[in-house]
């Protein structure tokens, strides 16, 4: 098989990465995301994992993928996938009721309320730089799959995610399409 790559971007700032993707490590990972392409929306950082940037989508594989080449501690280039359950971010600190009205847009409904339900949210992240952790206090540990590897950009997408923190996110995207 042929090697296939993504192109990350934040678009506002104008910043693009391309990560190939680890398709002998995390096959269904891999399918899923690349037959979703192109994918995004709202950015957000991290405020658990560190040195980490993210969107939240509605689920676009037929079948969630199993927990393939898990890590909890990703390294910077990594991107990784994760799954959660509208209890898992259920809790108001965590700021998603805007993306639980915009995953509820996208699939037609009403707005998801904040009480346990059976709504789901795929988080796909970018990891920019050294000394991530993913656990989270009210969960324990978060294992990602990670299902790809930058390879040309890191440097700038770095520096560009540390504006994201110290200036915002509000108004940025992060999209993933074919490289």
């Amino acid at each position: 098989m042929t090697d296939r790559f993504v192109e990350v971007s934040l678009d506002r700032r104008g910043v693009r990465c391309t990560a190939k993707l680890l398709t002998d490590r995390a096959p269904h990972t891999c399918d899923a995301v690349w037959n979703a392409l192109p994918l995004g929306g709202d950015v957000y950082h991290a405020k658990y994992a560190r040195n980490e940037i993210y969107t939240l989508l509605p689920p676009f594989a037929a079948q969630e993928p199993p927990l393939e080449n898990p890590t909890i501690t990703p390294i910077p280039g990594d991107l990784c996938y994760f799954t959660f359950s509208q209890t898992q971010l259920g809790t108001a600190s965590y700021g998603y009721e805007a993306a639980r009205a915009a995953t509820a847009r996208t699939a037609g409904t009403a707005p998801a309320p904040a009480a346990p339900g059976p709504a789901q949210l795929v988080d796909l992240a970018l990891f920019y730089e050294r000394n991530n952790l993913l656990i989270n206090g009210d969960a324990g540990w978060v294992p990602g799959i990670v299902w790809g590897a930058v390879v040309d950009g890191l440097d700038r997408m770095a520096d560009a995610c540390q504006d994201l923190w110290r200036a915002g996110a509000l108004g940025e995207t992060l999209s993933f399409r074919r490289a």
